[in-house]
């Protein structure tokens, strides 16, 4: 397991002022180590793991919660209750949590950007080369008994389009760099090119990265803008045999 997100006093004491009694509820999967790490670096106040099982419940009295929520939770019952503080995402991703209503809250609202970039990084690596050398077609023919001939792909060489180049994609750019690849890239944020990458293109650029890249990994977060975005229409401009990885 990776590292997890947690809150401490200086972190408390840095969002909310001088320390006041908070309730900090927990909604990811942790050992009891971890749990007992997070207690003590929260001091005085009450830590609770709820789990997905009781996350929608304990969420209407939390002032601090970390975790992201894969079952239903009522955020304007939420806001409404006026005790929620701060959301912590145990993961990049803030679209379990930013519906409008937290938005328009006073609710501070973080992210893990970045924090699993290592993990992320080698799970791409380890689908991006499973494909190529068809290690699915392999591993089905070895479960039958049956010997099989077929062509394999190779990674090196290839140009590899990271669409969004944040704490994931960067990293991903790193780990792809020794095997001779291009990376091309597109980012609606930055436009300083780190030396692990060959170009990087504002996102507008999307449709040309898609044309030219053997295989595209998809790193942007899922929100209003990047929903649906690869369809159809997009599918249609990449390569004939590309693959499309999304992380």
């Amino acid at each position: 397991m990776g590292r997890i997100p947690f809150v401490n006093g200086n972190h408390l004491e840095a969002a909310f002022g001088p320390p006041t009694f908070m309730r900090i509820v927990l909604c990811y999967p942790i050992e009891p180590r971890h749990y007992q790490q997070i207690c003590a670096a929260a001091a005085g106040h009450e830590v609770i793991d709820a789990g997905q099982e009781r996350i929608a419940t304990e969420l209407l009295a939390a002032d601090v919660f970390c975790g992201h929520a894969k079952v239903p939770v009522s955020w304007p019952e939420v806001v409404r209750q006026g005790r929620l503080k701060w959301i912590q995402s145990s993961a990049a991703g803030l679209d379990h949590c930013l519906v409008p209503e937290t938005i328009a809250s006073d609710i501070i609202v973080t992210s893990a950007s970045g924090l699993f970039a290592e993990q992320v990084a080698e799970q791409t690596l380890a689908l991006t080369l499973g494909l190529l050398r068809g290690l699915p077609t392999f591993f089905r023919a070895q479960q039958k008994r049956e010997f099989m001939r077929r062509p394999t792909g190779d990674l090196s060489h290839k140009t590899v389009g990271i669409v969004g180049l944040g704490g994931n994609g960067t990293r991903i750019a790193e780990v792809l760099r020794p095997f001779h690849t291009r990376v091309i890239a597109t980012d609606i944020f930055t436009s300083e090119q780190p030396g692990c990458v060959d170009v990087l293109w504002p996102a507008e650029q999307l449709d040309r990265l898609l044309a030219e890249s053997d295989i595209v990994i998809l790193c942007a977060p899922l929100n209003e803008q990047t929903q649906g975005m690869i369809a159809a229409p997009q599918f249609n401009r990449m390569k004939r045999g590309a693959l499309l990885i999304n992380v």
